[in-house]
């Protein structure tokens, strides 16, 4: 398998991992390499490892037992899995969208008032790389187009110690984005979103952007609680 150095891992090394598991035909129960081992295999951080194995475990491929390690699960079962991710990671998922409350939309403001013309540029490839993913289906990449399109924002508003929180929000919370754009009419409803908020920037309107930014974040945790009954 070629070296996945220069690519984008947040989609890559899930990818890499599931092929792993299908070409060694490992079965429900099986364990899977370590952290360790993936880091070595695949020739990457163990930090994106544990990334992508968490993506792993709330779509269901693989249950992580702390200090036994990833297994292999049932994927012919009638549960669905991602809903029982998100009863059972309730909290996190609650406080992921309490931080981001907290910083987006003050982002998308700054980011009205500083966004430079490759910013707007960069919005724009994203938000259309996440209408055309979203046409074509894969849910897996228009998670990662829709976590860069609100990266770009924070980018936008040249404040380094703002997008270095939001790249680590991308790398370690992004279970937030995946069980929200799970939920049914999501990813659609964020194509609307997402358009509103880069409509806004390109006009220098913070208050719209900022306005537009928390709708868009308070109607993603309602379709969660809505379709997942919980938080």
């Amino acid at each position: 398998m070629q070296s996945l150095k220069k690519e984008r891992l947040s989609i890559m090394v899930t990818d890499a991992i599931n092929e792993i598991i299908r070409t060694e035909q490992l079965k429900p129960g099986d364990k899977l390499y370590s952290e360790k081992q993936l880091s070595a295999k695949l020739e990457v951080s163990r930090s994106s490892i544990r990334e992508a194995l968490r993506m792993l475990e709330v779509s269901g491929v693989v249950k992580v037992y702390q200090g036994k390690g990833v297994f292999i699960n049932d994927m012919t079962s009638k549960r669905h899995p991602v809903k029982e991710w998100v009863v059972e990671n309730a909290d996190s998922l609650r406080e992921h969208f309490e931080v981001r409350l907290l910083i987006e939309p003050h982002a998308a403001w700054v980011a009205c008032e500083r966004a430079e013309e490759k910013d707007l540029e960069a919005l724009q490839s994203h938000y259309d790389a996440f209408v055309a993913h979203v046409g074509d289906g894969d849910v897996s990449k228009a998670i990662a187009s829709d976590s860069a399109f609100h990266l770009a924002i924070a980018k936008a508003t040249k404040n380094r110690t703002l997008t270095v929180l939001m790249r680590t929000m991308d790398q370690t919370l992004n279970e937030g984005w995946y069980a929200s754009l799970h939920a049914p009419g999501r990813l659609q409803s964020s194509i609307i979103e997402h358009g509103r908020m880069l409509q806004a920037i390109k006009n220098h309107d913070s208050q719209e952007a900022s306005k537009a930014m928390e709708d868009h974040l308070r109607n993603a945790l309602s379709d969660i609680q809505l379709h997942y009954g919980t938080l």
